[in-house]
């Protein structure tokens, strides 16, 4: 059976971006245990999706064999979206922090893929994940600061948006990598870069 990975980085800094570095790290690692690995890889930065627009909503509450051209020609890239991360048996995220959340671009594909009916439903006790579980979820997280702990941790919408975002899918397995206090200076760019490079290490030693 093909083992499928979907990669998503959603900087738009290209050779210049943390996120990047790691995504790619974690890439290669995957793809050294599964040689024969299919990768799908979305690039938010250089090509996001669109926003979401009042015709693509409406199609989304509109049965499939009700579409209008429009709405059919409109939803094409939100079912694109959500057979890709349906089919995917690992999913490596990169999120740069940008002013405390996680880019639109990144944003607008989330919009495309929590679908009701398709990736969750609301069951009697609430809100149910729809995707098949044992997804493996990696997800590199890069920040100019620390928002992990100390006095910004208040204001971190990063990681305390993306976990809670994959888990309304079902997506649990989730593992965070961080890169964080990249704008501090020198030394703390060092740290950082040695810590996410250890994490990455870590991750992929146990990662099947």
């Amino acid at each position: 059976m093909t083992y499928n990975i979907l990669h998503i980085d959603s900087s738009p800094l290209g050779d210049n971006s943390v996120s990047r570095k790691f995504t790619a790290k974690v890439l290669e690692g995957l793809k050294a245990k599964h040689p024969d690995a299919t990768v799908t890889i979305r690039d938010f930065g250089k090509d996001p999706l669109p926003h979401l627009s009042g015709t693509v909503i409406g199609a989304f509450f509109t049965p499939s064999d009700k579409h209008t051209d429009i709405q059919a020609e409109a939803i094409k890239a939100s079912e694109q979206a959500v057979a890709e991360l349906a089919a995917a048996d690992a999913i490596v995220i990169g999120v740069p922090m940008w002013n405390f959340g996680i880019p639109s671009a990144l944003k607008a594909w989330i919009d495309h893929v929590v679908r009701a009916g398709k990736t969750f439903r609301y069951g009697p006790n609430g809100p149910e994940g729809l995707l098949a579980p044992g997804k493996k979820v990696i997800v590199v997280l890069s920040s100019g600061g620390i928002y992990s702990t100390g006095p910004l941790a208040g204001i971190e919408h990063q990681a305390s948006y993306m976990k809670p975002a994959l888990a309304f899918l079902g997506l649990k397995d989730v593992t965070l990598i961080r890169a964080e206090g990249v704008a501090m200076g020198p030394d703390a760019v060092k740290a950082a870069m040695q810590s996410a490079e250890a994490q990455v290490n870590e991750v992929l030693q146990n990662v099947a």
